[in-house]
């Protein structure tokens, strides 16, 4: 899940096919799963904001990677991963870049919101400092982004209802308030981990089909896959549509 297109990986596995005998198991996965990844309509690049320690690596390794690691170390920089999915039919990549939430960090986190289609805004709903700092995070997001990017805002930690210090219609009322989707989320249950990822790339799929994106500019974070096919029905003035250590993580 966490392998990317890039011609170095490419090159590895021009190599491996020219002695197939050799191939180890590790490698013959390598290589399956590298087809696999070759085979979509749309990549669809997505940041993960958010303060410190409200989950937003676990939420991405659940996705990915279908676990929970209760103890995480804290994200230097960014973290990569990706996943498949099928929208309306066809294969789209989610990208997905998790980044550090520390204030010495931001300037590392902004240089990401540029060629992001979406993003998901994460606070923990069990301190309501995180919550107070959304309108810093979002105001971050929308100067450095492009202008459709969608924004998903996600509270963390709702297996933790005891704890809670941030009420489920508070994170509503934000939402729309500031024109965003709203969903409240589990890393550890994984409940609504699988939604908050995909309905943010239904809407970025929308917008395409719309022909809010361009999609022949990859700065908008979206780019044209193998599988994308030219004959699609084309929306109006676009190309074609179509395809240190911390148990924050709940």
């Amino acid at each position: 899940s966490r392998i990317d297109s890039s011609p170095i990986l490419f090159c590895r596995v021009v190599v491996l096919r020219s002695i197939p005998l050799q191939f180890s198991f590790a490698e013959s996965s390598f290589f399956a799963r590298f087809l696999i990844d070759m085979s979509y309509a749309y990549l669809f690049k997505y940041i993960i904001i958010g303060d410190t320690g409200v989950g937003k690596s676990c939420l991405l390794l659940q996705f990915t990677d279908k676990r929970f690691q209760p103890v995480h170390d804290l994200t230097i920089g960014v973290e990569f991963g990706a996943r498949m999915i099928t929208i309306d039919g066809k294969q789209i990549k989610l990208q997905i870049w998790d980044t550090a939430g520390q204030e010495s960090f931001r300037s590392i986190t902004r240089s990401y919101y540029r060629g992001a289609a979406g993003a998901l805004l994460v606070y923990d709903i069990t301190r309501r400092d995180t919550f107070n700092h959304l309108t810093s995070w979002l105001e971050d997001a929308r100067q450095h982004s492009n202008s459709n990017m969608v924004i998903m805002l996600i509270g963390n930690k709702s297996d933790l209802e005891a704890r809670r210090e941030v009420k489920k219609e508070e994170g509503e009322a934000f939402a729309r308030e500031h024109g965003l989707i709203f969903m409240e989320t589990s890393a550890k249950t994984a409940a609504n981990v699988e939604e908050a990822f995909i309905d943010t790339a239904k809407e970025i799929y929308r917008k395409i089909q719309e022909g809010v994106f361009d999609i022949n500019n990859e700065a908008n974070g979206i780019k044209l896959g193998p599988q994308h096919s030219p004959s699609s029905p084309s929306s109006p003035g676009r190309g074609a549509p179509g395809s240190g250590a911390s148990s924050c993580c709940s």
